[in-house]
């Protein structure tokens, strides 16, 4: 009688028939697509023009602040009620913000696995001045994006929630800019923030058309043109505000 032997793992042809079940598996068209690099742009390229259209109206409603302190108010006021009475009070503003959170996470994911994807198939760096245009562009995208992912997070503190804005008071949006624009370093922040969503959004916007089907060289042009528009007129836009509380214009 032969002695009862040890126990084995797995057999290869145990392994090789598992992995194939998986290959072989159903997966959603959803996941399938979101697992290629075009599906990764593609999720990049609607949630960047999603966060433009939010950036054009969030600068025009800004602009109201020069007009003075009871209309910025009003006008804050007013974000509360949209959806009345189908809505309660204040809840459009949340579904808004947990729509932003939604795209934000997606663009951001997506543009860090693409960067891995991208690394893992460039693991020895450009010979020097080979695509020196091409990497900036990247470089800038990359870091930009880091550094408006960070001035998203300060945003929501220090004018939503108010936890670092230095005099924060529920219901005067304006004295809350006010005193926000009144303090340099904070000043310093919003200046860079912005300066860096320009560049983000002169190349991302050619980027994201590219993705979405425009690759005819003169609607290219034009695109570019759009994009470098759209970056110039939000950045000073957007810069307004503080160099108004700065000069005086806004108090």
């Amino acid at each position: 009688m032969s002695l009862p032997s040890a126990q084995q793992g797995p057999s290869v042809a145990d392994v090789v028939a598992e992995r194939t079940a998986r290959a072989v598996s159903p997966v959603s068209p959803v996941v399938a697509f979101w697992r290629t690099t075009i599906g990764k742009k593609t999720v990049m390229a609607v949630s960047g023009l999603l966060f433009v259209l939010f950036l054009i109206a969030h600068m025009v409603g800004n602009l109201k602040i020069f007009a003075g302190a009871a209309e910025f108010d009003a006008y804050g006021a007013w974000l509360r009620t949209i959806g009345e009475p189908v809505l309660s009070h204040g809840w459009y503003l949340w579904i808004q913000r947990v729509g932003l959170l939604v795209a934000l996470v997606a663009h951001v994911t997506a543009a860090a696995q693409l960067s891995a994807r991208d690394l893992r198939a460039r693991p020895v760096k450009y010979a020097h001045g080979q695509r020196v245009r091409a990497t900036y562009a990247t470089r800038t995208m990359r870091w930009g994006g880091v550094i408006l992912a960070l001035f998203v997070v300060w945003h929501v503190l220090d004018l939503t929630v108010g936890v670092v804005n230095p005099d924060f008071r529920h219901g005067q949006p304006h004295h809350n800019v006010v005193v926000d624009f009144q303090v340099w370093w904070i000043n310093l922040i919003y200046i860079v923030a912005m300066v860096m969503l320009g560049l983000h959004i002169n190349h991302g916007f050619a980027s994201a058309a590219q993705t979405l089907g425009v690759t005819r060289p003169a609607r290219r042009r034009a695109i570019r043109a759009v994009g470098t528009t759209l970056a110039v007129v939000l950045t000073a836009g957007y810069l307004v505000v503080p160099l108004g509380v700065m000069t005086g214009m806004v108090s």
